[in-house]
């Protein structure tokens, strides 16, 4: 253990050293994102900060760590591609069916070459089910859902590299203590990734000097993805739930922007400025607050994630669905959807304004 807080230290210090140097070179080659009306920040700034992270992450593992070099260079060789995509992706703006098809394109080397995928999954009162040739789409699907859920909420400085870095690390923990996972190299790899993107923050963090860049916000959700998956090769119910629960800022926020935009018959993947981070600003709170408020509604998710270790099944029913109701008033507060669109607080009014009636009059 004194030789994994060592090595997440130097990795650190190492993150913040790459960082500093990368911010020159993303300066001189232009690398740079410029301000336009989606965006929030107004003045141009280097971009692609991901690659800092990156490097320092895999320098770690590679020369710093006794990890198996078998079980990093699939997940390499994977994340490279999906680094390689974001890279393009900030350069040239690439289309989002191109950008799929470099996060599917890793996925499918973890898969095949790492092992990492979803096979059976052991339900309640029904037993064990075989995933079969379906494990294939599923684990796809699953990575590719983490991947975009990180990429969209990075719109605000640090939002996505500090959310990532508690859900890492609540992940790490979990991961550490209570999931079954074969390998405690999975656990350090996520402790040794968080400390990467712990000495990328203080440059990314309002007021930022430096972006993650689609680089670096499709490499993290990427690995989020593939590190949830290492503890559900095969999954129970709970475990399935958990890294959604983690995740549960950037879910909800994919999962709203998706039905916002069905609702209002546009694409899926139709920009907007209607995300959790620009409703929030939208109610007066500042940039810094709102990046803070987020973080600290991930962190809640985070606990209710660590709860879920110590509940019963029936225990966990209940907890699974206080999420559902606590995230539906939060989304409806916040007019995620909309703001004529919010049934469970009018269905709320509706029934205090019945209490309210049938209540003597005291006069």
């Amino acid at each position: 253990m004194y030789l994994v807080l060592l090595v997440c230290i130097a990795t650190v210090i190492l993150s913040m050293i790459l960082t500093a140097v990368y911010k020159r070179v993303a300066t001189k080659f232009n690398w740079v994102d410029v301000p336009e009306a989606r965006r929030v920040h107004n003045k141009i700034m280097p971009t692609m900060g991901g690659i800092a992270i990156f490097i320092s992450y895999y320098f770690a593992l590679f020369l710093l760590l006794p990890i198996p070099i078998s079980l990093i260079l699939p997940i390499f060789c994977g994340s490279l591609i999906v680094l390689i995509t974001g890279f393009i992706d900030d350069l040239k703006n690439l289309t989002p069916l191109l950008k799929v098809l470099g996060i599917l394109l890793g996925a499918l080397v973890v898969y095949y070459f790492g092992g990492i995928s979803l096979e059976t999954m052991t339900l309640p009162l029904i037993g064990t089910l075989q995933f079969g040739s379906w494990s294939l789409p599923f684990t796809l699907i699953w990575i590719l859902g983490f991947t975009n859920a990180v990429n969209l909420i990075d719109g605000l400085d640090g939002l996505a590299s500090g959310v990532s870095i508690i859900a890492l690390t609540t992940m790490g923990i979990i991961g550490f203590f209570f999931l079954t996972i074969q390998e405690v190299s999975i656990s350090i790899m996520i402790f040794v990734l968080v400390a990467a993107i712990a000495g990328f923050l203080p440059y990314n963090f309002h007021p930022a000097s430096l972006f993650l860049g689609d680089t670096g916000a499709l490499f993290i959700g990427f690995m989020i993805g593939i590190f949830s998956l290492q503890g559900l090769k095969n999954a129970t119910l709970i475990s399935l739930v958990l890294p959604v629960v983690i995740l549960g800022i950037p879910v909800t926020d994919t999962l709203f922007a998706m039905i916002r935009r069905k609702m209002n018959r546009q694409s899926i993947s139709v920009a907007d400025k209607n995300h959790i981070h620009h409703r929030l600003m939208s109610l007066g709170l500042s940039h810094r607050q709102t990046v803070l408020a987020i973080y600290s509604v991930s962190a809640i998710f985070s606990v209710i994630a660590l709860l879920y270790n110590f509940s019963t099944f029936w225990g966990s029913i209940l907890l699974t669905i206080s999420v559902f109701i606590g995230v539906e008033l939060f989304v409806e507060i916040i007019g995620l959807v909309g703001a004529d669109r919010r049934p469970l607080l009018k269905s709320l009014r509706e029934f205090g304004n019945r209490i309210n009636k049938k209540k003597p009059d005291d006069r």
